[in-house]
């Protein structure tokens, strides 16, 4: 299991064709495109979500502050299998919250992560993750990384988020 920090923003996109654009002329490495199944389970802290795709499965547990623009993500990361059993025995234990469905493209330059984000009966997204995973990156490098990506892609401040996609569908 891995601890970690990143600086990430999510905010609503009606372009994800000019987003990924702008991404292929900056050489992004394209990773693929993921299925991600996130089911959000019962918790009294933080929160804590299974992803299960065909590229990323793990169990993630994390604390961020509901505020928009960049904002730090302290996480914990554990690898896990698709099919393991571990769903059934936390949906047993501590209950789920709330499904979000996703068709994920991830992209990634230096250290930074993009997904362009497709959700079931939310819309279309742009994330942006600055991610620390050394642990050797000061939290003010990851926000201005941040914030270069957010005015290369012209994001506008009233299409940011300030929290996920679980409270945006339990908020529905």
């Amino acid at each position: 299991m891995s601890k970690s920090k990143n600086v990430e923003i999510k905010a609503h996109c009606s372009d994800l064709e000019r987003i990924r654009k702008i991404l292929i002329d900056k050489n992004a490495d394209f990773k693929g495109l993921d299925h991600q199944i996130d089911t959000y389970f019962n918790v009294r802290n933080g929160r804590l979500k299974l992803r299960e795709g065909s590229i990323e499965n793990n169990l993630i547990q994390y604390n961020r502050p509901d505020q928009a623009g960049p904002k730090q993500s302290d996480f914990a990361l554990f690898k896990t299998e698709k099919g393991s059993g571990l769903k059934n025995i936390l949906e047993k234990s501590i209950g789920v919250k709330v499904i979000v469905d996703k068709q994920r493209e991830i992209y990634f330059i230096d250290n930074v992560k993009f997904h362009l984000d497709q959700v079931n009966n939310l819309g279309t997204f742009v994330e942006i993750e600055a991610t620390d995973l050394e642990n050797t990156k000061t939290s003010a490098y990851l926000n201005n990384q941040c914030q270069q990506y957010i005015n290369l892609f012209g994001i506008a401040e009233a299409d940011l988020l300030t929290n996920s996609y679980s409270d945006l569908l339990l908020d529905k």
